[in-house]
């Protein structure tokens, strides 16, 4: 049977889509509707029903489903026995620069060990441009910040947002209060206004930064506020207490994208599953149900 075509069918299986598995398999949402017609031709069946919002399985789809996956991971582990497989593979990792600095030094100390053979590039961004780059098939995997609920995140628990201040300087003024934010489209900014609006207390955004350190600097200079999880808390920085009278921040869900393309792929799977297990077991993450994985 025609791997190329059960890598597509396994492709719009979990991404929902055809235009959405094309781009992870870096192919044409024309090409991946032609992979996923021939395969039917021989199964004899359709495998997807389509409807005006997405396309899902078929009962012999479902049957064919379990099979695919069995015979890829087969096929990959065959072609790494016989040694036609390069020895050097790249995972395009897609992480929000505050979860790199407190999830990549054990990630990559501990892959490394293991896998030394694989290179890793690392691209830091905005969650939601991490997320957008994965749909476009530009990433492997991708460890981010959920804006809005995807079909391919794997939700792996939550964290509670706090308000930052110096800790070596009076708290910033209130009224307005300053604050440190990242631009539009960060869930934190969103977060920060939404509390603050319930109470009607007045800010005023004083400065902005993509970069961390853009934000952290004039935190720490006792210039204005801002709103962190408590893992990336800067430096000579508290969390502000009940004596400010801030409104609760609520919390926010950090979540896993996986390239189905790449789930037959030893290294892969060993640095993903790594990674859940670093960034479920940190303080401060409230684990989901695995019902909500």
């Amino acid at each position: 049977m025609d791997t190329e075509l059960l890598k597509a069918f396994v492709a719009v299986t979990e991404t929902g889509g055809f235009s959405a598995a094309g781009k992870l398999l870096h192919r044409t949402q024309s090409a991946v509707s032609l992979q996923i017609k021939r395969l039917e031709d021989r199964m004899g069946e359709a495998l997807f029903r389509r409807t005006s919002r997405q396309v899902v399985l078929t009962p012999a789809g479902g049957r064919l489903l379990p099979y695919a996956r069995h015979i890829l991971k087969l096929h990959d582990e065959a072609i790494r026995v016989l040694g036609a497989e390069s020895p050097e593979t790249l995972i395009r990792l897609g992480i929000t620069e505050e979860q790199a600095i407190a999830y990549l030094p054990h990630l990559l100390e501990r892959f490394s060990r293991e896998y030394p053979d694989v290179r890793i590039e690392v691209i830091c961004e905005a969650s939601s441009l991490l997320v957008r780059d994965f749909q476009d098939g530009l990433l492997d995997v991708v460890l981010a910040i959920r804006h809005t609920p995807t079909q391919s995140g794997q939700l792996l628990g939550r964290e509670p947002l706090v308000w930052v201040a110096s800790a070596e300087h009076p708290l910033p003024r209130r009224d307005p209060l300053h604050l440190a934010l990242n631009p539009e489209g960060c869930i934190f900014r969103a977060h920060a206004f939404a509390a603050l609006g319930r109470e009607e207390i007045h800010w005023d955004v004083r400065f902005t930064s993509q970069s961390p350190t853009g934000i952290n600097l004039p935190v720490q200079l006792g210039l204005a506020a801002t709103v962190k999880t408590p893992r990336s808390i800067p430096r000579n920085c508290r969390i502000i207490g009940p004596e400010a009278d801030l409104p609760a921040l609520g919390h926010v869900e950090t979540e896993l994208h996986r390239s189905p393309s790449q789930t037959n792929n030893e290294a892969f799977n060993a640095l993903c599953e790594l990674l859940v297990g670093i960034v479920t077991h940190a303080d401060n993450l409230e684990p989901m149900p695995l019902s909500m994985h």
